[in-house]
């Protein structure tokens, strides 16, 4: 009988819930940040490509 109060009351316990909580969201924000800025590498790097072409082009010409 005292260790099914006692698995009551460890079942009804909820103190660790909110870190739980918190922990799963900072998990998710995470994981989300990685894909976005995955994403964005690959912008930025089209536009350096292109402003680093547009630059030796400008250069090639200026040298003529």
């Amino acid at each position: 009988m005292k260790n099914m109060k006692a698995l009551q009351h460890f079942w009804q316990d909820e103190s660790g819930q909110d870190l739980i909580e918190y922990s799963l969201l900072m998990a998710f924000l995470a994981v989300a940040s990685i894909g976005i800025l995955s994403g964005a590498r690959n912008a930025v790097n089209g536009i350096w490509h292109t402003a680093n072409a547009d630059l030796v082009t400008a250069n090639t010409v200026a040298a003529s």
